[in-house]
């Protein structure tokens, strides 16, 4: 099967070719700008922009397509293709659903409940529109949840983990009452549930660093990626560089994210704030880590929606030109989930792409290629 795309502005690398085309064949790029299409079907875009579908390293909309409300569950296949529809729609083409394992304090967070929307997730994929992949989120104070993401690792059900540490007073909840509001609020619990939440938290804090060396360990082996999550300070990233993390996911501050860059690690923030202009707990920004030159991936992180409009904004507030952004949500994660087949316009590349149409400072995703196969369209313009 061969297909021609003519007539679009195309993203390759740093820059983007006006009225180019490209060839694809049997799911993969075979050129760029070729002479004809060699009698491949031509498909004419009309002057969109067609770039890589971009790849969400980390979205936990999944979570609320399987519990909207409090203990309100859907069935998790109904829930897998509502979230599938939502990324094909928003024009991710590689989609990582976070999915946290924090035991039975956090409802859908529940670890074997969470296993069950990872196993889901994989069971829904032969019907899937994209690349659903598990991101799964490892409370470091519960000791319970570490031998059912062993066995996940052994099911070859988890494509990348994160280790968070939500204790009071460091990282994302800097102190004690920000830590029992949130548990409050977001899960509707009472002052005692939350007194006895934090005694458990604290106490398991002591065996967490060992339970991280054997989860990132038993990850790489496996080919998975290790990511660091609310990175705070140069000594948590030197922590969480000594047991191999390879990310830096929602860094808090420059000098840690400085620090991040430093070690080698990529950095991911959230393109919510990119949107919103301000981060939700109060960390640094994702325009502030973009200006400063130590932000290499955006994620969904609970809206897929805001990726596309996020990237499209950034020229307007960074030294940044449309592909380089472009590279926040494509090849930047790609390298740092280890995908060496996908997340650029190139020669032998997987053909996983995206038209956009610009309705004023407005990106719209008409078009969804994986493999080379339309998945998704909508027609703007009744073209």
């Amino acid at each position: 099967m061969k297909s021609y795309f003519t007539h679009a502005r195309v993203v390759v690398g740093d820059e983007i070719i006006e009225d180019g085309s490209v060839l694809i064949e049997d799911g993969i790029i075979r050129a760029i700008n070729p002479e004809s299409g060699n009698g491949a079907d031509e498909c004419d875009l009309k002057g969109k922009v067609l770039m890589p579908g971009m790849i969400d390293l980390h979205c936990d909309a999944l979570e609320k397509e399987v519990e909207p409300r409090p203990n309100v569950h859907f069935p998790l296949d109904f829930a897998c293709a509502q979230a599938d529809k939502r990324n094909a729609v928003a024009g991710i083409t590689t989609a990582y659903h976070a999915l946290s394992f924090a035991n039975e304090e956090l409802g859908v967070r529940n670890n074997d409940f969470a296993a069950e929307v990872a196993r889901a997730v994989h069971a829904w994929q032969p019907h899937a529109l994209v690349d659903n992949r598990v991101h799964c989120r490892y409370e470091i104070t519960d000791e319970t949840g570490l031998p059912v993401l062993l066995q996940l690792l052994r099911e070859d059900a988890m494509h990348l983990v994160s280790m968070m540490d939500h204790t009071p007073g460091q990282g994302q909840f800097k102190d004690m009452a920000a830590y029992r509001d949130y548990l409050t609020r977001t899960y509707k619990k009472t002052a005692d549930e939350v007194e006895e939440i934090v005694e458990r938290k604290v106490a398991a804090a002591s065996d967490a660093f060992a339970r991280m060396n054997i989860l990132a360990e038993a990850a790489h082996q496996a080919g998975v990626s290790v990511a660091s999550h609310d990175d705070d300070s140069p000594e948590r990233i030197e922590t969480m560089r000594s047991i191999g993390a390879d990310i830096s996911e929602f860094t808090i501050n420059l000098e840690a994210a400085k620090a991040a860059k430093a070690a080698g690690m990529s950095t991911i923030f959230g393109a919510p704030n990119i949107l919103r202009g301000k981060s939700q707990s109060g960390s640094m920004c994702a325009i502030e880590a973009i200006q400063h030159g130590v932000a290499d991936c955006l994620c969904a992180d609970y809206s897929p929606a805001t990726l596309i409009a996020s990237v499209f904004r950034i020229p307007e507030q960074s030294d940044l030109n449309l592909a380089s952004a472009i590279k926040l949500v494509t090849s930047n994660p790609a390298r740092a989930a280890g995908l060496h087949d996908r997340g650029e316009i190139a020669g032998g590349k997987r053909a996983d792409l995206i038209a956009v149409q610009q309705f004023s400072a407005l990106p719209q995703v008409s078009d969804v290629w994986i493999h080379g196969v339309r998945a998704y369209h909508v027609a703007y313009d009744h073209g």
